[in-house]
């Protein structure tokens, strides 16, 4: 039993070895090559391409991370408040001497 089992793996490990050593066989034949007129349109079409490419603009990228895992938009930051706005707050129910 053992020395089938030594067979067995002896075999998974060949099998690879094997594999590399095989002859490299094209089966898609190459076909014909292209005319002038279809290379010339071929040319005309990537010339259109890349113009088209060129057209459009650049999407600004977002600096949110987590953007597309938020249900809700973010929330915009508070407004700053001015330093004449805010008043100094004194305590109540302290007597002032």
């Amino acid at each position: 039993m053992k020395l089938f089992r030594m067979a067995a793996v002896l075999a998974v490990l060949a099998g690879p070895a094997y594999a590399q050593e095989a002859p490299h066989i094209n089966l898609l034949q190459d076909g014909p090559g292209k005319s002038e007129d279809e290379k010339a349109a071929d040319a005309e079409r990537d010339k259109a391409y890349k113009e088209t490419l060129k057209k459009i603009p650049d999407a600004k990228t977002s600096n949110d991370p987590w953007g597309g895992m938020r249900s809700d938009p973010p929330k915009q930051p508070a407004p700053k408040a001015s330093a004449a706005s805010t008043t100094k707050k004194t305590k109540t129910g302290a007597a002032a001497n």
